[in-house]
């Protein structure tokens, strides 16, 4: 049997034309529109970024999933204390939608916060007694308190932060930008993602992981999860009884093989085979060397607090965000989960921030003292925010909050952006947005211009559309910008 005959009578239709549309008129066209990879880039990439000059090299997003109430942490509403136990006003709500989980409420009672606020670092920021570490960075944040959001349940919420769309398959932020601009080292991953435990006592929302998942990208751009314990990737350490030199010539004949099968169909998820088989085998010595922490001086646990030393709490998952941005990847994405405080919000909320806020205000100060700040981007923010009115039943020393697309607070620090910087004003209710409202996509779009991309630029073509992160949609918010 002629076995070169047998694959080319199996080849389909769709890949006769794949490999025909990879060639020279591919690569030309590419060129043109912005969306072909550069060949021979030793950290990957494409040809022609950043399109200018980068003020960040590198981003950490800490994620905290389920949507943390800007009410009792960002905006001091101190005139709500007179409203406690009102009715929203319909001139507030004025027939806005709502969850179906609170639709069927007789009333909508306003509930003040019971935390107090204090006012932090020279632009005044109001800060809630729940969150003291962030106020040592009141002057290196800006800090948005008008950001809105299209969706109002969880998955499509998060789906939309994580990737500029509400539904499912779009290559996550993470993707895009390693996708754009590749990684700064070839021994590890350049996207990689960390869960942190949740604190809260009532169960949250499950974290997938298309969230960091690649969509139509070439799935090599996708996350890499690192996850706590001994064992920080999976299978990722030899067999008993195999050398690292048998391991080198197994995986050299692996390649040899792969290389002819992409040779033969170009097809890229083979590329992407080969290249995670090399990256594997690097991990298995970068990835020890990272999570030994062994070496940190005591003033690091003095900083992001004990906490740190116990592997999978927020802090540890910070502490791990500046070990990995410092050797060289360009996207690190933290989860952590427990801030729907639709009940019991005072209590759960009490324990979210103290198990995060010292870390959250570490890592900032950490890469500040270590000159990596004016080069690393640091976004905190949930999904959306939390109503004014209880959702449940409001008690002088209880209450819960649904979800609240129509304004929620976040802020970045770090490269290209100013520092002790607010923007955006709400009304009197934190129900609405009365000034400088900030989009999504604008969050987005803002974030790939410190790294130096057009986010109308950066593009791929998929099923016959070239597609970006922020869709049509997006503005740079100039007034965040240093």
């Amino acid at each position: 049997m002629n076995w070169k005959r047998e694959m080319h009578l199996l080849e389909t239709r769709r890949q006769f034309f794949g490999k025909g549309a990879r060639g020279i008129g591919a690569v030309a066209l590419a060129g043109l529109m912005g969306g072909g990879e550069a060949q021979g880039a030793t950290t990957g990439g494409l040809a022609g970024l950043p399109h200018f000059a980068a003020k960040a090299k590198r981003v950490i997003w800490l994620h905290q999933s389920g949507g943390p109430s800007q009410l009792d942490l960002f905006d001091y509403k101190p005139q709500l204390k007179k409203f406690h136990g009102s009715e929203l006003p319909g001139s507030i709500r004025m027939g806005q939608r709502i969850t179906g989980m609170t639709s069927g409420q007789a009333s909508f009672p306003c509930a003040a916060s019971m935390f107090k606020f204090e006012q932090a670092g020279k632009a005044g920021m109001w800060m809630s007694e729940l969150i003291p570490h962030h106020k040592k960075i009141a002057d290196d944040i800006c800090l948005i308190k008008s950001v809105h959001t299209d969706a109002i349940n969880h998955d499509p919420a998060i789906t939309f932060i994580q990737s500029g769309s509400q539904q499912p398959g779009r290559p996550s932020i993470g993707s895009w930008v390693s996708y754009g601009l590749g990684s700064e080292t070839q021994e590890l991953p350049s996207f990689v993602v960390l869960l942190s435990q949740q604190n809260s006592v009532n169960a949250d929302q499950p974290l997938f992981s298309r969230l960091w998942g690649a969509g139509f990208l070439p799935s090599r751009y996708q996350g890499v999860r690192l996850r706590s314990g001994k064992d920080p990737v999976l299978y990722l350490a030899d067999p008993a009884g195999i050398e690292r030199e048998g391991r080198r010539e197994m995986l050299d004949a692996l390649q040899a093989l792969n290389k002819v099968r992409e040779e033969a169909y170009h097809d890229p998820e083979i590329d992407t085979r080969i290249q995670q088989y090399e990256m594997a085998f690097k991990m298995q010595t970068s990835v020890p060397e990272l999570t030994d922490l062994s070496k940190e001086p005591a003033s690091t646990f003095e900083l992001y607090g004990e906490d740190a030393r116990k592997p999978g709490t927020y802090a540890a998952n910070c502490l791990l965000a500046r070990r990995l941005v410092e050797r060289g990847v360009r996207f690190v994405q933290l989860y952590h989960k427990g801030w729907d405080q639709h009940s019991n919000l005072p209590r759960d909320l009490a324990l979210q921030c103290k198990a995060s806020d010292q870390g959250a205000a570490a890592l900032v100060q950490d890469l500040k003292q270590r000159g990596m700040l004016d080069d690393t981007l640091v976004v905190w923010g949930g999904e959306f925010g939390r109503t004014v009115y209880c959702q449940g039943k409001l008690t002088e020393t209880d209450y819960g909050r649904d979800h609240h697309p129509r304004n929620f607070a976040m802020w970045m620090a770090g490269g290209g952006l100013k520092r002790g910087f607010q923007m955006g004003e709400t009304d009197d209710y934190s129900y609405n947005i009365v000034a400088d409202p900030v989009h999504i996509h604008d969050i987005q779009a803002t974030l790939m211009h410190c790294l130096g991309v057009d986010h109308k630029r950066l593009t791929y073509k998929f099923q016959g559309r070239w597609f970006r992160l922020t869709d049509v949609h997006g503005n740079v918010v100039r007034p965040l910008l240093s």
